[in-house]
């Protein structure tokens, strides 16, 4: 009688311009991200996966380093799997790295902490190569009193005011999140916002963001974003800021 093929956890740091794509999820009829590099592992292993990430990033949302993983009985060495994914995949998307890991690790609830950055770029022209990874914002604001606003979201808030409307979002699901820092800076001609958090609602930086213009404009003062961390409602938040300017730069976990 034959042995069965063992089965591995492996772990992958995945790079992805957002642009083209309809966000992370698998979509019926959509090309995805998720979708692609499932594609590319079954392409060179003949072997279907699922591959689930840290987290679903919207249409359009880029990031520097998503954290993925699947099992697989595939005994491809982890050393060549970014090159032979990249071979197969769109060039807008790059597996960085790939590690076998424990059996129980999962990306998205064993990560502690996910950091992410908006660019606000601010010149009158913004050039062609920049402009599909900004939100191009060439009008007035009062830069001091968004950089000023930015901490007042640090600790643990109900942000149900920057939460987009989500089917997971039950009547009892608690949109209470930490945020250990988050900070806004002028980098050049960009106004750059980092937060990391230990997680996120849907569209909940691009809202943030859309709320601090909001302040910049002089549309909203500081209580009043303040009493939007006590769980206000989605209606009492700023716009939601376009995807082309967001990032996910990291993933962390416990060592």
């Amino acid at each position: 009688m034959l042995a069965s093929t063992p089965e591995r956890r492996i772990r992958i740091t995945v790079s992805y311009d957002g642009t083209q794509f309809h966000g992370w999820q698998v979509q019926p009829g959509l090309v995805t991200i998720q979708s692609e590099l499932q594609r590319a592992f079954q392409v060179i292993t003949k072997i279907p996966v699922t591959i689930q990430g840290s987290g679903r990033t919207d249409a359009g949302v880029h990031a520097r380093a998503q954290v993925a993983a699947f099992s697989t009985t595939s005994q491809i060495p982890c050393q060549n799997l970014p090159r032979a994914m990249n071979r197969v995949l769109p060039g807008a998307i790059r597996v960085l790295s790939a590690e076998e890991v424990a059996p129980a690790f999962h990306a998205r609830f064993d990560a502690v902490s996910k950091l992410y950055e908006y660019r606000l770029y601010r010149d009158e022209i913004c050039p062609p190569f920049d402009f599909p990874y900004v939100h191009h914002f060439p009008y007035p604001l009062d830069d001091a009193a968004m950089i000023a606003a930015a901490p007042l979201l640090e600790g643990e808030h109900d942000f149900s005011a920057f939460a987009a409307h989500d089917e997971r979002y039950t009547e009892d699901y608690s949109k209470v999140r930490t945020i250990f820092a988050s900070v806004l800076k002028r980098e050049g001609p960009a106004l750059v916002y980092r937060v990391r958090g230990s997680g996120f609602l849907k569209h909940m930086v691009r809202n943030i963001v859309g709320t601090l213009l909001e302040v910049g404009k002089g549309n909203l003062v500081n209580t009043q974003l303040q009493n939007m961390l006590r769980g206000a409602p989605r209606a009492e938040g700023g716009p939601t800021a376009p995807a082309s300017g967001l990032f996910l730069v990291e993933v962390t976990y416990k060592s």
